[in-house]
């Protein structure tokens, strides 16, 4: 392992074997590099990731998502040191909004999570947002694999809670956990399917002082609900707890159940069937990156962009004409 204050080289392979010896310099670095929008590091990054991936796939994933407010950052913490306390490694990939100006993430979750950054067991990463729609950034797939790697065998994905969009994090982790605040029923009634059809556990948080009854409730009515909605799985039945992190209530309960929720996919071969499903998914979701950066990447397409946005724009042509001339002008460019 390198001496701490060494200067790793940006090399793939050197990076590699310093992130495999669980070097948290390296590992920062290592993210910092994958989330690189330069063509250079993005084929270090590549040559990196092959050499880290044989070594991932071991830790149990999960995501965690919420409106802003539900207590996430103070929930992840409360988890994270019940795990670490059980005899584990606990990465947490946080992400949070972007600066407008700078790009950088304007939460900075690190600093909520003030305990349990504090363990050396633990490894916190805030990651601004960007323009990634779904609630996780571009690389965050990349980030869990070397955080897997450095050896870590609990991988938390805290997503940006903006909304419903924030579906992308089930599709990168093997349990997904939706918190939400206590609410009346009529409240209940605004709900969006998406979201509540890919979460294996709801949990309602804050279930303390005044609002403990009414998060009881709560729970019953989301069971209530539940039966209404299509089971993500046909081998786990979602549950509905409540806790409090605030107070460490209900955190050991919702342990339990991601390790029974760990236990029964496994057991089923689900587990091995689901990953496999979201490693082609990350596959053509990169083809789809890299080709449209490929087309806006292109000079003669560069040239005729501002007219066919400006065209469609005001109307003169419908957008589906002036997307089939772009891709036109890109595969001429690219047949000649």
């Amino acid at each position: 392992m390198p001496k701490p204050g060494s200067k790793l080289k940006l090399q793939g392979g050197t990076l590699a074997k310093a992130v495999l010896d669980g070097d948290r310099r390296a590992l920062a670095q290592a993210i910092t590099l994958i989330e690189s929008t330069r063509p250079d590091h993005r084929s270090i990054a590549n040559d990196l990731l092959e050499k880290v991936m044989p070594h991932s796939g071991q830790a149990i994933r999960l995501g965690i998502s919420g409106v802003p407010g539900v207590g996430k950052s103070t929930f992840v913490e409360a988890l994270g040191n019940h795990v670490i306390d059980a005899g584990h490694r606990v990465a947490v990939l946080t992400v949070d909004p972007s600066s407008a100006i700078s790009g950088g993430s304007i939460l900075g979750d690190k600093t909520r999570m003030e305990l349990l950054s504090r363990r050396p067991e633990a490894y916190i990463r805030p990651s601004p947002a960007g323009k990634t729609l779904g609630g996780v950034t571009r690389r965050s797939r990349e980030a869990l694999i070397l955080c897997e790697a450095a050896g870590f065998d609990v991988v938390i994905v805290e997503t940006v809670g903006v909304g419903q969009s924030e579906t992308k994090v089930a599709d990168m982790t093997d349990m997904f956990i939706l918190l939400q605040l206590p609410a009346g029923g009529d409240e209940l009634q605004g709900i969006k399917r998406g979201i509540m059809e890919l979460a294996d556990l709801i949990l309602i948080n804050k279930a303390d002082d005044e609002l403990k009854a009414m998060a009881g409730r709560s729970a019953a009515d989301y069971r209530n609900a539940l039966r209404l909605l299509h089971p993500r799985s046909e081998n786990w039945k979602v549950e509905v707890r409540t806790c409090s992190a605030r107070d460490g209530e209900g955190i050991a309960d919702a342990w339990d159940m991601v390790l029974k929720h760990r236990s029964v996919h496994e057991a089923s071969g689900e587990l091995k069937t689901r990953r496999a499903a979201q490693a082609r998914d990350w596959m053509w979701s990169e083809v789809s990156d890299r080709f449209l950066t490929a087309v806006q990447s292109d000079p003669r397409v560069c040239e005729q962009i501002p007219l066919l946005e400006a065209a469609a724009s005001e109307g003169r042509i419908p957008p589906t004409i002036a997307a089939h001339r772009l891709l036109e002008i890109f595969l001429k460019q690219q047949a000649k």
